[in-house]
């Protein structure tokens, strides 16, 4: 019997990926033995301070990348957002699985959607790119930092600190919490964030045995979507003091990427989109990045890089 050590964080929606992605092996894989490796990332420690000024995304892998290292684990489970920009050189994603519903979910208790919230209500989102897009789309509102898994920002929510949240959309459907969203925000409003809704299994490279193992879970589609959208913020060389968000869709043998550059304050939102070969994933996101610099998107960058 084979068996497969998967490195994941400890919240609930990280347990759920991590157990979803032993289910699709194990479905593929019947003589396989799946045991989990609970880590506790810097990331989840520190959730007193906001993600971009705490370290960024790297937060959430680092420990889990060392697991591999060490040999302790042979895959580990990340949601795609939360992948940073370059690789280490040791490591590769193996394997992207099939796409939950990328789009940002408002969540309230007392309100429809956003266009209902009255001047001066409180909007709870860490992300810097919704906090750019709903201030830009929503001058009127106060957007307050939320830190937490999604437990807490709901719990957080529901003790009247907020009244509303921004939260993913597959992140509360996996947690069977759909009856949370009262609207799916449209991409208009709120461009998602590079690969959100999308599972990513990170290997070593020379880890063969591992990296055959996962590719039955690889989704064309939804790996060449994740591609563009993460080429396009690679050639930006963004990172994560700047509200990017990124959405790719493949129609027959076309993708078309919408990208997104803004200020944290929603005073300039940059946004644009392109059309290319559905094989050609990296040339279209290089495309957008590029009419993207030409919007500007370089000198908001350099101020925040700056700044910070």
């Amino acid at each position: 019997m084979t068996q497969v050590r998967i490195a994941t964080r400890k919240s609930p929606l990280a347990l759920w990926q991590a157990q979803y992605v032993a289910q699709q092996l194990t479905a593929h894989h019947s003589d396989l033995r799946v045991e989990f490796v609970e880590i506790t990332t810097t990331g989840d420690r520190l959730l007193g301070a906001p993600l971009a000024s705490a370290g960024g995304k790297g937060l959430f892998m680092k420990e889990l990348e060392l697991s591999l290292l060490e040999g302790h684990a042979d895959i580990a489970v990340h949601s795609m957002k939360d992948v940073v920009v370059s690789l280490p050189d040791e490591f590769e994603i193996a394997a992207v699985c099939r796409r939950e519903d990328p789009l940002d979910a408002f969540v309230s208790n007392q309100f429809n959607d956003l266009d209902q919230l009255p001047e001066g209500a409180r909007v709870g989102t860490c992300s810097l790119r919704r906090q750019c897009q709903i201030r830009n789309a929503y001058p009127g509102l106060k957007v307050l930092n939320l830190r937490g898994n999604v437990n807490t920002r709901l719990r957080k929510l529901d003790d009247g600190e907020y009244e509303a949240i921004i939260l993913a959309v597959s992140g509360l459907k996996r947690l069977n919490m759909a009856d949370r969203i009262r609207q799916r925000i449209p991409p208009a409003v709120s461009l998602p964030a590079v690969g959100q809704g999308a599972i990513g299994i990170e290997c070593k490279k020379d880890n063969t045995l591992a990296i055959d193992l996962t590719l039955p879970l690889d989704h064309g589609p939804s790996r060449r979507c994740v591609e563009a959208e993460r080429a396009m913020n690679a050639r930006l060389e963004g990172g994560c003091q700047v509200p990017i968000g990124a959405f790719a869709q493949i129609t027959g043998e076309s993708m078309n990427l919408d990208g997104l550059v803004g200020t944290v304050d929603g005073e300039t939102v940059l946004r644009t989109r392109a059309d290319g070969d559905a094989d050609q994933p990296t040339a279209l996101g290089d495309q957008v990045a590029d009419q993207l610099i030409k919007l500007g998107a370089r000198e908001i960058l350099e101020e925040v890089y700056r700044s910070s």
